[in-house]
């Protein structure tokens, strides 16, 4: 798109005040600052919906070109991707010294705003990770890197379904690095470990930070607090602390994901279909209760009783007393254990020993 002109023709910066962008947005309210840009609510005037208008606007040519890189980057990576998890991208363009990018309007609020008012019920939380979960899968599989996942750049619609957005900090495949090697970036309380280190950042990266971004839902607080080096070396001295009291599978869900090793943590696409898997009904002791027996015939009750005298002399096993001469003519009282499917000891043929008792 041309950029704005005056009535001379020149360029010129985009100014708060001029309320139509490029003839065509009308801005009507700042809805966030960060980084090198500016989020305002906008309504195209063309298709006549509302939208969200992110401005880079450079002071100089040092910061100048780094926005202007950083601006292009994001259009393009933005670009390539769609999906119902993510923000979607609808026009780009400059006015002058400020280039602009046109994005779908989440109406609602971000979830940090969100986890202000406290912890998220569990199954809400599974809901939200298996949406966001599934969009890395698909931004990981065309070969990009969020790098700066956490609850600030993703903003929850009337629904409460997340969306993830800012692509600024995104690396791809195709892209150049815009930061020097070993340069840590990224939001300290969310960093992968190694982010921290400096070393080389892919898709694991992104899991991590998803993982402690569910924690703080079902914790109410963020795991890794102070400064933004103590928040950032905390991770290398100890593991994030998953409660104990969560259900069994996100318990080890959420320690896979936040493994200090990128090898041992699972893929996005692992954790949607963990997430997605219906969990187990928590176990609950039986209560005891009183089942009252219909009555049972006289007749019937004289038959079961038989047939149970049957049973027992059968199955069962049984001692019977022998009295036999044994040498001298001592009496003898020889006890046998008969058994189904031996033959019974009788006169003359050896007892156990424990089985005998000599009387007089």
């Amino acid at each position: 798109m041309r950029p704005h002109r005056d009535g001379k023709g020149e360029a010129v910066p985009l100014s708060t005040e001029d309320r139509v962008l490029a003839g065509r947005y009308r801005l009507a309210g700042k809805l966030g600052t960060g980084g090198m840009a500016e989020v305002h609510r906008g309504w195209d005037l063309l298709l006549r919906r509302y939208v969200a208008v992110k401005l880079f606007d450079a002071q100089g040519d040092v910061a100048g070109g780094v926005a202007s890189t950083r601006f292009d980057h994001e259009v393009r990576t933005m670009a390539a991707l769609s999906h119902p998890g993510l923000v979607s991208v609808y026009d780009a363009g400059t006015c002058g010294r400020t280039s602009y990018v046109v994005l779908q309007l989440v109406e609602g609020c971000t979830l940090r705003d969100r986890l202000a008012k406290g912890p998220v019920p569990t199954g809400q939380v599974r809901r939200m990770g298996a949406r966001l979960a599934d969009a890395l899968a698909h931004v990981h599989e065309r070969g990009v890197v969020h790098r700066d996942v956490k609850p600030s750049n993703i903003l929850l619609d009337a629904s409460g379904a997340p969306h993830l957005a800012d692509f600024g900090l995104a690396r791809s495949a195709w892209s150049t690095q815009l930061t020097n090697h070993g340069q840590v970036i990224g939001t300290a309380s969310y960093l992968a470990p190694e982010q921290v280190r400096g070393e080389e950042v892919g898709p694991p990266a992104d899991v991590y930070a998803l993982g402690l971004v569910l924690l703080e839902c079902l914790t109410g607080r963020r795991e890794y607090q102070g400064n933004r080096v103590e928040a950032a070396v905390a991770r290398l001295r100890r593991p994030p602390v998953v409660p104990p009291h969560l259900p069994p599978e996100m318990h080890r869900l959420l320690t896979a994901m936040t493994s200090l090793s990128p090898h041992r943590r699972p893929t996005a696409a692992q954790c949607v279909a963990q997430l997605r898997r219906r969990p187990r009904p928590a176990a609950h002791p039986a209560e005891a209760r009183t089942d009252v027996l219909p009555a049972v015939p006289k007749a019937r009750t004289r038959l079961m009783i038989a047939g149970a005298a049957v049973v027992c002399l059968v199955g069962g096993a049984w001692a019977v007393a022998d009295r036999v001469d044994g040498p001298g003519g001592q009496r003898v009282e020889q006890r046998v254990d008969r058994q189904v499917g031996r033959e019974p000891v009788g006169p003359g043929t050896p007892a156990p020993i424990d089985a005998i008792r000599a009387t007089r």
